[in-house]
């Protein structure tokens, strides 16, 4: 190892049962540095981070780290911690109905009556102080923020005697100012020489903490920069593998024109959510295919959630063909005609132990009352119906919807969504998992029913849909709508760099 480094991984492979997770991927943390490791949803940072804290065993390849001659071999999460990797996730793993104090020596201090309380409060609190964490170790933790219980779970793993902290989405629930906290302690850490690996989603954040970037995709290791020599735009093509000199603008007719109406089908002002999106505008009118776009975690799901109830708005006017409504719950807007393909297709979308048919007329059924049912008659009716309009491979309707593929379930939600007859349809990543055929077909099919007078929100992380599919793109980033592209400024290359802040 170098002199000045605290970690090296080199070659590292990993596979799973038909995927080759990493392929050879290299990663260096140097003493007192903010490393940010970036790469879109299924690049490989998960994989990476589990490999170096023992969640997960490594295939190939080689860890050291300094302090341990030759390489070291991190068989589980207890290993890590005893050779000074700490990590700290998105989700508070620690536990709010004891003490600050109780949680930051929780497994290590001696339990029962004789425990030393005092001395253990006293040393809590020298370490809170000692780090600037404003909390008290005999309060209960559940009664600080969310930023305050990040900080004291960082500072438990401060007090480990951590070498390496990995901060995993440390910020995604935090609000401007409490990021501003925590980066104020990531730059404490820094200066006493822990090595922090920063894995985020946000841009701006990266550029304000961040010494040094190493980017994956599809598994491999792509570079490792300094975050002079990438700037944002740079950044954004090697996360997605567009060269910008070599990005062909995709122009494919849009069967689906929108239609020009003075009055909006569906508008929002000052829209806001529990989701920590910042305040938006949006309308979309009748015939119109529009989109949200922006790396993921950029803010695009949590929008069109807001926009059907699926979370808690804190504010905004949501109207309907002018006409100002209270969307509080999906149910609230399914009964307006809205309907809503989530991103999640496992946990929000099929019902894995019900039938085809049963997952395809679901919605209906709740918009016509569970003490109204649909006889079987109908149930068999609607589900041949859309079987066949969507050509959804299935043995009968009354295979359980777990047994089709990702495709085929797919197809399935949105046939239930269709046999409402929506006006407003949001479409978020839905052709996410499956092949190139059924894309196509969803595409196809999202153009025509546009022509028929539907009007669709489409999202897919996969820009060439965005670009073939929608005539107008809401760019996001962090949280926020950074610009609106239409007309031939829907490009690979404008979206790109609308992305960036460029």
């Amino acid at each position: 190892m170098q002199e000045g480094t605290v970690l090296e991984m080199r070659g590292i492979h990993k596979s799973f049962p038909g995927v080759h997770a990493l392929q050879g991927v290299q990663f260096t943390l140097r003493k007192g540095e903010i490393h940010a490791l970036m790469g879109e949803n299924g690049a490989g940072k998960s994989t990476l981070i589990k490999v170096l804290t023992g969640v997960y065993s490594k295939d190939e390849g080689t860890i050291m780290l300094e302090g341990h001659p030759g390489e070291v071999t991190i068989k589980s999460p207890q290993d890590a911690q005893n050779a000074g990797i700490s990590t700290v996730y998105q989700e508070i793993t620690l536990c709010p109905n004891l003490s600050v104090a109780e949680n930051m020596f929780i497994g290590r201090a001696t339990s029962g009556k004789f425990q030393n309380w005092k001395e253990m409060n006293k040393a809590a609190d020298k370490l809170l102080k000692n780090l600037d964490i404003p909390a008290q170790a005999t309060k209960q933790l559940g009664n600080y923020s969310i930023a305050v219980q990040q900080m004291v779970a960082i500072a438990r793993a401060v007090d480990l005697d951590c070498k390496v902290l990995i901060l995993d989405e440390p910020t995604s629930s935090l609000d401007e100012q409490e990021v501003e906290k925590l980066f104020k302690l990531m730059r404490d850490l820094k200066s006493r020489g822990v090595g922090i690996i920063f894995v985020t989603h946000f841009l701006d954040q990266v550029y304000a903490v961040s010494d040094r970037i190493t980017v994956l995709r599809d598994g491999k290791f792509i570079g490792e920069y300094t975050v002079a020599e990438l700037p944002r735009l740079k950044l954004v093509s090697t996360m997605l593998g567009k060269e910008m000199d070599d990005m062909a603008d995709i122009k494919e007719d849009k069967n689906a024109v929108s239609q020009k109406d003075e009055i909006p089908v569906l508008e929002a002002s000052n829209l806001q959510s529990t989701s920590g999106i910042k305040p938006f505008d949006f309308y979309i009118n009748k015939g119109e295919v529009n989109g949200f776009t922006g790396l993921l975690g950029s803010g695009r799901s949590e929008c069109v959630r807001a926009l059907f109830g699926a979370d808690k708005t804190l504010g905004g006017v949501i109207k309907i063909e002018g006409k100002r409504i209270k969307i509080a719950a999906p149910i609230d807007a399914m009964k307006r005609g809205i309907a809503y393909l989530p991103e999640d297709r496992k946990n929000d979308g099929i019902i894995g132990d019900l039938s085809v048919k049963d997952n395809i007329i679901i919605a209906l059924q709740v918009l016509e009352g569970f003490f109204k049912p649909l006889s079987e008659k109908e149930k068999n009716k609607f589900a041949e119906e859309y079987i066949k309009l969507l050509d959804i491979k299935t043995a009968s309707p009354e295979t359980p919807i777990k047994s089709l593929s990702g495709g085929n379930q797919q197809k399935c939600i949105l046939a239930r969504w269709l046999l409402t007859h929506p006006n407003y349809l949001i479409l978020d990543e839905p052709t996410r998992g499956i092949d190139v055929g059924t894309k196509v077909d969803i595409q196809k099919l999202v153009l025509k029913l546009a022509s028929e007078g539907m009007s669709i929100t489409f999202i897919s992380s996969e820009q060439d849909e965005m670009i073939r599919t929608c005539s107008r793109l809401i760019v996001m980033r962090d949280g926020r709508v950074v610009g609106e592209l239409t007309g031939d400024d829907i490009s690979q290359s404008k979206i790109m760099s609308t992305i960036a802040g460029e």
